[in-house]
Formats: structure tokens, C-alpha cells, sequence
């Protein structure tokens, strides 16, 4: 996020299970030329069509970020990889996936930002300065909300308020000019109620979700502890958001502010923000 513009120097292939799917699947990322983005090509279906990660192309925002293109090329649970891509400046990248689901892998972004270090960047001649929000933009639902508020930075800061003690309410901000998303946030997993669990499955979803991939939080207090931060499930939103802002190519410089937000409302501050800088 420093205004330089990067692909890899190498590819990366890595597979996994499906959060809601289940079903496994490979990926392989694959550099791109100056100026193509960040891009999904299903290998599996026919005539391998090309999904933009584009906040054009978002088709569903139910407990994930499900990108298409037409009735039957999609692909979803995509917040992960592009949160580690935006973080780690690669903009030009395609993304091959041999299904509709990518991996939850551990349910952080820790792997993903290890294997794009491990792949190395390479710098683009096309310098990609992030435009600077003028005003004010908040969307809101009930005391949910998600705003991008003028800032002489861009910072990201989440707040979560949940009934279960050992949530409850917490907060986390990253500014990534002072801090390091692989240390300071990508690690941070993806996490549920237990009392969710069984309605979330019956609802189709979670197919693919186990105590390897996420933090399950009972009355009780943790069901598989350690957390890797005391705040871990408030420096996942901040994955989860900056995945989904990806969706505009290039963050504005902007303070990023949530509370009980997700998805729907991410990408409805995304479409809120990208009006005003139509062209």
C-alpha cells in the first residue's frame, strides 16, 4: 500500500478445503502484466472463464465474498487471498482455481502472505498512487456501521461486540505505514459461536469448517484455545475488510472505521466510495 505497483517474480500453488463447500480445491497464483489486476480463472469449467476481483463482479455476501461472472462462474470465500495480495501491494496477479470455493487453508492470511514472501515481487513500471477521499462516507445498519472518514493516512480500525464473554466487545487498528500485516494481522483466524454451528450447517454452509481452520468460541470460553492474539477475532475483521476494499483496485487513502460490520455493509461502503471516483 506504499503507491508502488507489484506481481510475482514466481508462482504460487497451494490447496486446501472450502469453508462452506467443503470440496477442495488448487490455486495457483500466476503473474500478470502491468495494469491486468487481480483476476480468477476457473480452469475447471468450460472455455475457463475469467472472474474480475472487481466490486462489480460481487454476487453474494453470505458469511463470505462470492465474486461472478454470468450465472455459473463464480468463486467465493475470496476475502482471505486478496486481503494478503492488496496488503503485500501485488495488484497484477491471476488466480487460478480448479473450483467455486477457494481454500480456508488455516482461516488466517498467514499463509497466503508466507507463500506470496516466499514467491518474491517484482515491481511494475505503472505507479498506482491511491486516491485520497474528499468526504465523509458511512453506511449503516441498525448500530452496525462501516465508514471511510479523510485521513492523512490510510489506517484500518474494527470493533466487534458479541454476547459471549469471551468476545464481548473489542477492537483493533492497523496502519500499514507504521505496522506489518504478516505479524500484526494476517495470522488472525476466522472464528463462530458454537451455539451457531448446527444452524449454519443446516443452512449449507461451513461444509468445510473444523478446529484446524477456525477459533469456536463456547459460554463456556474457548473450545480450542490458544488464541494467537487476545484480540484475534477484531484483527480478523480487519482481513475480512481489506479483502473486500481490494475490490476497488486501489484503496483510497482513507480511516477505515467498523463496528459489527461485514461483508454486505464492506461492499456497500465499496460501491458508496467508487461513485464519486467513477470516471
Amino acid at each position: 500500500m506504499d503507491g508502488k505497483r507489484y506481481t510475482l517474480e514466481n508462482a504460487i500453488a497451494l490447496s486446501g478445503v472450502g469453508l462452506h463447500g467443503g470440496e477442495t480445491a488448487n490455486v495457483k497464483i500466476l503473474p500478470a502484466e502491468p495494469g491486468q489486476g487481480r483476476y480468477f480463472v476457473r480452469v475447471d469449467l468450460p472455455e475457463t472463464p475469467v472472474i474480475p476481483a472487481h466490486w462489480k463482479a460481487v454476487c453474494s455476501t453470505t458469511l463470505s465474498t462470492e465474486l461472478g461472472n454470468g450465472a455459473s462462474a463464480r468463486i467465493r470465500t475470496v476475502e482471505h487471498l486478496l486481503s494478503a495480495l492488496a496488503a503485500g501491494g501485488v495488484a497484477d496477479a491471476r488466480i487460478e482455481v480448479d473450483g467455486p470455493e477457494l481454500p480456508l487453508l488455516d482461516g488466517s492470511a498467514k499463509p497466503w502472505v508466507e507463500a506470496i514472501a516466499a514467491a518474491g515481487l517484482r515491481e511494475n513500471p505503472i505507479s498506482d498512487s491511491p486516491p485520497i477521499l474528499e468526504a465523509e462516507i458511512c453506511v449503516r445498519r441498525g448500530d452496525a456501521f462501516v465508514a471511510a472518514i479523510p485521513s492523512p493516512e490510510i489506517r484500518f480500525t474494527y470493533g466487534i461486540d458479541f454476547d459471549v464473554a469471551a468476545i464481548g466487545n473489542q477492537w483493533h487498528s492497523w496502519s500499514p505505514g507504521h505496522q506489518d500485516f504478516a505479524t500484526e494481522v494476517a495470522p488472525a483466524r476466522t472464528f463462530t459461536r458454537a451455539e451457531d454451528i448446527e444452524a449454519l450447517r443446516k443452512a449449507g454452509l461451513i461444509k468445510g469448517g473444523s478446529l484446524e481452520n477456525a477459533i469456536v468460541c463456547s459460554e463456556s470460553g474457548w473450545v480450542n484455545p490458544p488464541l494467537r492474539f487476545a484480540n484475534e477475532p477484531a484483527r480478523h475483521k480487519i482481513i475480512d475488510l481489506v479483502g473486500d476494499l481490494s475490490l476497488l483496485g486501489t484503496i483510497p487513502q482513507a480511516h477505515y472505521l467498523a463496528y459489527k460490520g461485514g461483508h454486505a455493509l464492506h461492499v456497500e461502503l465499496v460501491r458508496r466510495i467508487r461513485e464519486p471516483l467513477a470516471v
